[in-house]
């Protein structure tokens, strides 16, 4: 009985503390008066815990407090107006006119280091009608266990676009997992070129990095991009925050898939996303006329990344990539129906 009682308190617990790191990090800017409303709102809590009776209402009453704190950390606004670092300075924008979308401020920077580079914001018009294919990259830093996640959409006439979502930065700041639970980055979605998002990755931060292709047929593709740049440009008009759980690189695509669709299921490999490819594996997503272990290393593209120059980046990364087979079909049918037009 009483493990009981502690298991239903787990909850009050976990907001409680929840509740001083918010105070803490998230609170004034004064250290003193944060750590002052930190240890205010603990004492409460605790007082609540010791003088009620019987102690599961103790603890549902403690719950009150937490209820009134979450209601002032939700109200908390995101905002487009810091001092950001330059490669989040601009937030893209797209326009739509029948099947073209002209996409403002996409990035294309030429970098010599991590924080040495060229500024270079482009304007760029996207036939939608003509895109072909859907990939994934997946890029690690660090621990397998969690990785960077980028959409890129490739089209028949025109080089691929890139949609890396990321943490809005701003200049001095660096990117914290702990922070990332709180509200201490706004959320922005980078379209880049994949010269930029990808070889700033392999070649500059030493991250290695996995290209999937993925049997995405083009309609659904399309349908993903438009709600991309629909978000992108929500996010534009009305700034958001990141979340490490909620609203991160992946569990956004997830979002955005289930906007379209809302039946995909989630799975906690949308959280632990360095295993992300397997999950897609395990779904026919990805070429599985291999075993995972040999598309996996088929689809390290961080060597190839490093050595591929030019305009012709994105097709050099892709040579001999594992395809689905769906896809290859597509692309067939395509070539087979450019030729008759011919």
């Amino acid at each position: 009985m009483k493990i009981l009682r502690l298991a239903a308190c787990v909850p009050a617990l976990a907001l409680s503390l929840w509740g001083v790191a918010a105070l803490w990090i998230d609170g004034p800017a004064s250290r003193p008066l944060a750590g002052g409303l930190a240890a205010a709102f603990a004492a409460v809590v605790v007082a609540l815990v010791a003088r009620v009776r019987p102690f599961p209402r103790a603890c549902a009453w403690s719950l009150v407090p937490c209820a009134a704190l979450l209601a002032w950390w939700l109200s908390i606004p995101a905002r487009n107006d810091r001092d950001w670092q330059p490669d989040v300075a601009r937030t893209p924008t797209a326009a739509f006119e029948g099947s073209v979308a002209t996409v403002r401020d996409v990035r294309d920077f030429d970098y010599r280091t991590e924080t040495d580079f060229t500024e270079r914001w482009d304007t760029r018009r996207y036939d939608l009608d003509r895109v072909k294919g859907l990939d994934l990259f997946v890029s690690y830093w660090g621990p397998t266990l969690y990785a960077h996640t980028i959409l890129s959409w490739e089209f028949e006439d025109a080089p691929p676009v890139a949609v890396s979502i990321e943490t809005r930065k701003e200049k001095g700041e660096s990117y914290s997992a702990l922070l990332g639970f709180f509200r201490q980055f706004e959320l922005v979605y980078v379209v880049a070129d994949e010269r930029d998002v990808v070889r700033l990755r392999t070649s500059y931060r030493g991250e290695r990095v996995f290209l999937y292709r993925l049997n995405t047929p083009p309609a659904a593709a399309r349908a993903l991009l438009e709600q991309y740049l629909s978000e992108a440009n929500a996010l534009a008009a009305h700034p958001a925050w990141y979340n490490a759980f909620t609203q991160n690189c992946t569990t956004a695509i997830w979002h955005n898939v289930r906007a379209l669709s809302p039946d995909n299921p989630f799975d906690w490999r949308l959280i632990a996303n360095g295993h992300l490819d397997r999950m897609l594996y395990e779904r026919g997503t990805v070429d599985t006329t291999l075993p995972f272990a040999e598309l996996r290393e088929r689809s390290d593209v961080t060597e190839r990344a490093m050595a591929c120059r030019g305009p012709d980046f994105s097709s050099c990364i892709r040579e001999g990539l594992p395809t689905p087979a769906a896809r290859r079909q597509q692309a067939a049918w395509r070539w087979h129906g450019e030729r008759t037009k011919g």
